[in-house]
């Protein structure tokens, strides 16, 4: 079971779409920019008309390998904090908890209380800059989980997640229902004494199983070392299994396509006024400014000279003289 790389696979479906080149709050397409894995509060009114969701519902299966086998579960989303007026930014979220496997139906519900802080602004040198209140709006929710045996041997599980924030549906527009959303929401699934079964290349005795699988708002695929059994991102963006973060890449959320042509080269063309204002942004947008001005020439240098396979050339056409 390998987490770490578990966990950056997570960490770049969280924030994807966090901040959109050119990386200005200013620029149009970061205004609206958050658009993966959004689970609205229920009395939003796209969610009563049926375009936008409160819930995700994942659907995958688990061979058994021993009696007392256990699932893990990670609930992992961003909540959006008001600064000031004029900018949000993302709080990480975790919800975690551990059933037996097989099981009975189990519901584990969570609140994030509504807070407000002042917290210090740094300055481009790092010291303090002045300050900025962060506002957040109250957040509940609920996962559900349901194991099913559906032959010897092998049960489906269905998880679903469930925004459950009560809010007065008169004047909510999205900006205001964000604020009580869960962005960019996925499950981590880990088994001990099970396996998962691949959705997408799964052994010829479960396709029929696995063709029954529903999922919405989601697609699980295994995650971890190739051939690893035990873990699963419940992913709200499309991957394939076993999805890695380019060993050559300076961050932890992007892999060398997007290093090279969203990131290093489009942040390298970007005037002083533009990268002040990215200066002015929230740690991580800061962050991603600061590491690709440092390392920009190293890393164009190790994208474009790594090759990711090599094999025998093929035969030759030509008849020899």
């Amino acid at each position: 079971m390998n987490r770490e790389l578990a966990k950056k696979v997570a960490d770049a479906v969280l924030y994807e779409g966090y901040m959109l080149y050119p990386y200005r709050r200013s620029a149009m397409k970061n205004q609206q920019r958050w658009t993966f894995g959004i689970l609205y509060p229920p009395a939003f009114e796209e969610v009563q008309s049926g375009t936008e969701r409160s819930v995700m519902h994942s659907e995958c299966l688990l061979e058994m390998m021993k009696d007392d086998a256990k699932l893990e579960v990670e609930l992992r989303f961003l909540q959006l904090a008001q600064v000031e007026e004029d900018r949000e930014e993302g709080i990480e979220r975790s919800v975690k908890f551990t059933v037996p496997l097989p099981g009975d139906w189990h519901c584990v519900p969570f609140t994030f209380p509504a807070s407000s802080e002042i917290e210090p602004r740094a300055g481009a040198n790092g010291g303090a800059a002045g300050a900025v209140k962060h506002t957040l709006q109250e957040l509940s929710g609920a996962v559900t989980l349901l194991s099913e045996r559906i032959a010897e041997g092998i049960f489906k599980l269905t998880i679903e997640v469930m925004n459950k924030t009560r809010a007065s549906r008169e004047g909510m527009d999205r900006n205001s229902a964000l604020l009580r959303s869960l962005l960019s929401a996925h499950t981590i699934l880990s088994v001990t004494g099970a396996e998962f079964v691949s959705l997408l290349d799964a052994p010829e005795k479960f396709r029929a199983a696995v063709s029954q699988c529903r999922n919405v708002g989601n697609f699980p695929v295994m995650i971890g070392e190739a051939g690893e059994r035990d873990l699963m991102l419940c992913s709200p963006i499309v991957l394939y299994d076993y999805p890695q973060i380019a060993p050559e890449s300076a961050g932890d959320f992007y892999d060398s396509t997007e290093m090279d042509e969203m990131l290093t080269l489009r942040v390298m063309t970007l005037t002083e006024e533009e990268k002040a204002e990215m200066r002015n942004s929230d740690d991580r947008v800061r962050d991603l400014l600061q590491r690709t001005e440092a390392t920009a020439r190293e890393q164009l240098t190790r994208t474009h000279g790594t090759i990711r396979g090599r094999g025998p050339a093929p035969p030759s056409n030509e008849k020899s003289a």
